[in-house]
C-alpha cells in the first residue's frame, strides 16, 4: 500500500470513528461511505464503476473506471441516467391508487454523467459472502438504481453484498444507427458494472465466483440478453428474472432499429451521428419521446454485442448455463387497461383467429377485465419466461418459478391486484408508508426474503426456515405461489400458455 494511501486511510479514521462513517478501499482509492443505525450494515452511495459517458462519449461501449489516489465521498445516490418523467407519473398513478399522496413522488436529478452503483454489506464479514446485483426496471427509458423499493440494506443483513447499479437509457443506451459499429449501450454498462464487481468485489467481502444478478420488469428482460452476450460470459452465476418476458424471443430487427436512429437524425436535423453527439441530451430525449413512442428500447440482437435472442441462446450447448429463479405477478396488466379495452378487441389485433375460442375457454369463469389482464400478463410475462425455465432446468443447473398473488388489504388495494412491481417491497423489506402493511404482509416479506438470499447463496430457495420449493418441471407448471400463506400450485396460466403453443 503506497504511503499517500496509508495517510488518506488515516485520515478518514476519526471521522469515521466520530460520525459513524465507514471506508472500504477500491484500488487507489478510498470511498467513506456510512453505517446503519446499529452499525450493522455498510453502505457506499453513487460509486462510479465506468468513465463517464459525456457527451464526447455518447454511444459508445463503457470502459470500467481507474480510480486515482484520493478520498471519495460514497454517502449520497449519484443522478439518475437521462430520462423523462415517466416512471415518476407511473409512481404517482401507484401511489395514488394507494390513496396516498402523489406529490411525495419526488423526480431525480438527471445527467448523463450516470454510471454509479450503490453498495450495502454487513459491517463485519468472517468469509467471502454472496454478492447480489439488482437492475432496475423502466421500459429502458426511465427508472434509476436508488427508487425507494431498491435499498438494498435490510436484503443485505440476510449476510450478503447487495448492489444496484443504473445504465444508459433510452436513446443514449439502445441507440441502432448506420454510424454506430455498437448498439446496446446500456447493456454494456451492466457488463461493465459486472467486470467492477469481479475486478473489486474480494476486496469488500464479497465472492466473485459466487454473483448472482436481479433484475425486474425491462431490468430482468436486460439481464436475460446477457446470456447471449459473449462479453458477460463467466462474469454471474445465478439469475433472478422478475417480471419480464416479452423480449426473450423477439424484438425489432437490426435493420429497423438503424431506420429509426435515422429518424432521430433527421427529426435532430443533424447530418451523421457525430453531429448528432453536440445536440444536448434535454433536444435528444424530447426527440426520442416521439420517434420511439410505439418501439420502445428492447436490445437488438446486432450480431456483434449481441449474438442472438436469450431463449435461442439458451438452447445452445456453448452459452453459460445459470441457475434461474424466475416468476411474475397475479395482475401485471391490470393497472393499464383502459375504459375501452375488450377482449374480443384485443384478441382481434393480437392473436390468430383460430385460438380464440381456446384461449376463451381457457377464461370461461374469469369476469371480462380479469380475462384481458390474464391474457396479456400471459402474453408478455409468464408464457416466455415458463419457456426460458423449461429451457434452463436440467441435471446441472435448475429453474424455481414462483407466481405472486399477494394482494394488499381493502378496497383500493383490491382494484390494484398484485400489480407490475408489487412483489419488490416483500423482496427488498422496503414497504412504502402509503401501502396497507400488515402482519402477513410481514411474514410473506421474510419468507420471500429467505428464498431470494438462499437462492443466491446456494443455487436453490430452500432451507430449513422456508416451505419446500420445487424445481420447475414443464409437465406440471409447478411454481411457489408467494401469497399468504406460500404454498407449490400449478400455474393459473398453463393452459393459456399451451394455447399460445399453437400460434402458428
Amino acid at each position: 500500500m503506497s504511503s499517500l494511501l496509508t495517510v488518506l486511510i488515516a485520515l478518514c479514521m476519526p471521522i469515521i470513528a466520530t460520525h459513524s462513517q465507514a471506508e472500504i478501499v477500491l484500488g487507489e482509492s478510498v470511498f467513506v461511505g456510512q453505517s446503519s443505525g446499529d452499525r450493522t450494515i455498510s453502505s457506499y452511495l453513487g460509486i462510479p464503476f465506468a468513465e463517464p459517458p459525456t457527451a464526447e462519449r455518447r454511444w459508445k461501449v463503457s470502459q470500467r473506471i481507474r480510480y486515482p489516489q484520493r478520498v471519495y465521498p460514497a454517502n449520497a445516490f449519484a443522478p439518475a441516467c437521462y430520462q423523462g418523467d415517466h416512471i415518476s407519473t407511473w409512481y404517482r398513478d401507484i401511489v395514488s391508487g394507494f390513496g396516498g399522496d402523489p406529490s411525495t413522488i419526488i423526480s431525480p436529478a438527471v445527467s448523463e454523467d450516470c454510471l454509479y452503483l450503490n453498495l450495502w454489506k454487513p459491517a463485519i464479514v468472517e468469509e467471502p459472502l454472496p454478492v447480489i446485483i439488482f437492475v432496475h426496471g423502466g421500459s429502458n427509458a426511465g427508472g434509476w438504481a436508488w427508487e425507494p423499493n431498491y435499498y438494498g440494506e435490510n436484503l443485505a443483513r440476510k449476510g450478503a453484498i447487495v448492489i444496484t447499479v443504473a445504465y444508459r437509457l433510452g436513446a443514449f443506451g439502445f441507440l441502432a444507427h448506420p454510424g454506430l459499429t455498437e448498439t446496446n449501450f446500456g447493456l454494456s454498462d451492466i457488463v461493465t458494472a459486472l467486470e467492477w464487481v469481479k475486478h473489486y468485489i474480494a476486496g469488500v467481502g464479497g465472492d466473485p465466483a459466487n454473483v448472482t444478478v436481479m433484475g425486474e420488469s425491462s431490468g430482468a428482460s436486460n439481464l436475460s440478453h446477457l446470456l447471449a452476450m459473449p462479453s458477460a460470459r463467466g462474469l454471474f452465476h445465478r439469475m433472478i428474472h422478475q417480471s419480464a418476458g416479452w423480449a426473450l424471443s423477439q424484438s425489432i430487427s437490426f435493420e429497423d432499429g438503424q431506420l429509426l436512429g435515422q429518424k432521430l437524425q433527421k427529426h435532430l436535423k443533424a447530418t451523421s451521428i457525430d453531429s448528432m453527439r453536440e445536440f444536448s441530451a434535454k433536444d435528444i430525449e424530447s426527440a426520442a419521446s416521439s420517434i420511439y413512442r410505439d418501439v420502445g428500447f428492447d436490445p437488438i440482437v446486432d450480431a456483434n454485442s449481441l449474438s442472438s435472442t436469450p431463449l435461442y441462446a439458451a438452447l445452445q450447448p456453448s452459452t453459460q448455463t445459470v441457475d434461474l429463479l424466475i416468476g411474475s405477478n397475479a395482475d401485471e396488466w391490470k393497472i393499464y387497461i383502459e375504459a375501452d379495452d375488450s377482449v374480443d378487441k384485443w384478441l382481434d389485433a393480437n392473436i390468430d383467429k383460430n385460438l380464440h375460442i381456446d384461449l376463451k375457454k381457457a377464461l370461461a369463469d374469469a369476469s371480462p377485465t380479469r380475462q384481458l389482464d390474464s391474457l396479456r400478463t400471459a402474453v408478455n410475462y409468464v408464457c416466455p419466461s415458463l419457456a426460458l425455465a423449461s429451457v434452463t432446468n436440467g441435471q446441472i443447473k435448475q429453474s424455481w418459478v414462483y407466481y405472486f398473488s399477494r394482494q394488499r388489504k381493502g378496497k383500493q388495494a383490491e382494484e390494484m391486484g398484485a400489480y407490475h412491481g408489487a412483489e419488490l417491497p416483500y423482496v427488498f423489506d422496503t414497504h412504502d408508508d402509503w401501502l396497507p402493511t400488515g402482519s402477513a404482509d410481514r411474514a410473506l416479506t421474510e419468507k420471500a426474503m429467505s428464498y431470494w438470499f438462499n437462492f443466491a447463496l446456494t443455487g436453490s430457495p430452500n432451507s430449513a426456515d422456508t416451505p419446500y420449493w420445487p424445481p420447475y418441471t414443464a409437465e406440471t407448471a409447478t411454481v411457489q405461489q408467494l401469497d399468504y400463506p406460500v404454498r407449490t400450485i400449478s400455474h393459473p396460466s398453463q393452459g393459456l400458455c399451451k394455447v399460445f403453443e399453437k400460434s402458428p
